[in-house]
């Protein structure tokens, strides 16, 4: 099978994230990465492609040129990947979305609601598909959490837990003209208003909705800067009431020493409960109630279709973060190919996209309404 023809809008050298989608992209080899606007620069983009392989030809100053050319290039690229800062991630989408070019874009949406609203309304004219890369998602046992959730095995869901919590902001690394990735993630101009709750935060509320299947109806956010000058918040406890009657708590901070990527999820019902962490991943504590713990694991016994659907190696192989977001790029390639031959693939109605991003940016929005409210309860 021909491979899809990717190109990729930021992610140059030393990007953490360009790397992890590239990697991503090559695990299920589904994609062959053709073309890219590697940096915000035409010189740094060209040595970026060097280091990468990338003919010079394909190798571009600026997305508005390459989505130009590579539209009108006989073989052109068929699916790009957006992995810049926020702010550039809806006029880039936007430019390839008008071409008809598949997009695959690093979360959150966008930089602030207007331009979300900008590129949902070039989405909805696009017969390309927008994939938003809330990689979290593509867990197997996170899988088998929202299969289990859907088939009752907890009754209805009571409480929901979830926090993310790291550490590398602790300080003013913005301030010290070597670490890039602080200075645009503290930047409200490019990051948006939000700081933990989007960098990490809508990643735990993205979590939080898709394996409960519930929506938030109110919250109440209380967002602390805690470290002096920074422009966004770098910590938040937010207080979530599901559609049904559940309730909810999410923590995510930037600030919390000893923490790399704690994600962690544990959802409880009226017979039962599920937890789950990020940094251990092929394990599923499920708690049913009046009865011993069980440690379920990814393709071993208990684990079910929902797993192993997305697993690659047999059990007690790990897999973990890379293969995770490479699930993404599998359904992606998946949902792309079903497109290409006029149909539309059953992944999407689980692989994240326009709707989950548009509820991150709800998300963030009212996470800063509630916060200038003295935590007043808002809808998001």
């Amino acid at each position: 099978m021909t491979r899809i023809r990717l190109g990729m809008v930021g992610g140059g050298k030393d990007a953490f994230i360009g790397a992890v989608h590239r990697i991503a992209a090559r695990i299920d080899g589904e994609f062959d990465l053709v073309a890219g606007a590697l940096s915000s620069t035409p010189e740094k983009s060209r040595d970026s492609g060097a280091a990468l392989g990338l003919d010079p030809d394909r190798c571009y100053g600026s997305f508005e040129e390459m989505a130009e050319a590579e539209a009108n290039r006989e073989g052109g690229i068929e699916a790009v990947a957006i992995v810049t800062p926020n702010h550039v991630h809806g006029p880039a989408a936007a430019a390839f979305l008008r071409r008809g070019i598949h997009v695959i874009c690093d979360k959150p949406l966008t930089a602030t609601m207007a331009q979300a609203q900008e590129l949902e309304a070039a989405i909805r004219q696009s017969d390309a598909l927008f994939i938003l890369t809330h990689n979290y998602t593509g867990y197997p046992m996170i899988r088998q959490a929202r299969a289990m959730i859907e088939a009752g095995d907890l009754g209805q869901v009571r409480v929901v837990q979830v926090e993310y919590a790291q550490d590398w902001l602790t300080e003013a690394s913005e301030t010290t003209g070597t670490n890039k990735q602080a200075e645009w993630r503290t930047d409200p101009e490019r990051s948006g208003a939000g700081g933990s709750i989007g960098d990490i935060g809508t990643h735990a509320y993205n979590l939080a909705c898709f394996v409960t299947g519930l929506t938030v109806e109110k919250l109440s956010a209380d967002l602390q800067s805690f470290v002096p000058g920074r422009r966004v918040d770098d910590n938040a406890h937010v207080m979530l009431r599901f559609g049904g009657g559940a309730r909810g708590m999410l923590w995510c901070s930037q600030v919390a020493p000893g923490n790399e990527n704690g994600l962690r999820l544990r959802v409880y019902g009226e017979k039962g409960g599920l937890e789950w962490a990020q940094e251990d991943p092929n394990y599923l504590w499920f708690t049913p109630f009046g009865e011993p713990k069980r440690l379920l694991t990814r393709r071993g016994a208990g684990a079910t279709d929902a797993a192993n659907a997305v697993s690659r190696t047999p059990g007690g192989h790990p897999e973990g973060y890379l293969e995770g977001f490479a699930n993404i790029y599998a359904g992606a390639a998946q949902a792309i190919r079903a497109a290409q031959a006029g149909q539309r693939d059953p992944v999407l109605d689980i692989l994240p996209g326009l709707e989950e991003g548009l509820a991150g940016m709800r998300f963030i929005d009212a996470c800063v309404r509630s916060a200038r409210e003295d935590a007043a309860w808002v809808t998001p």
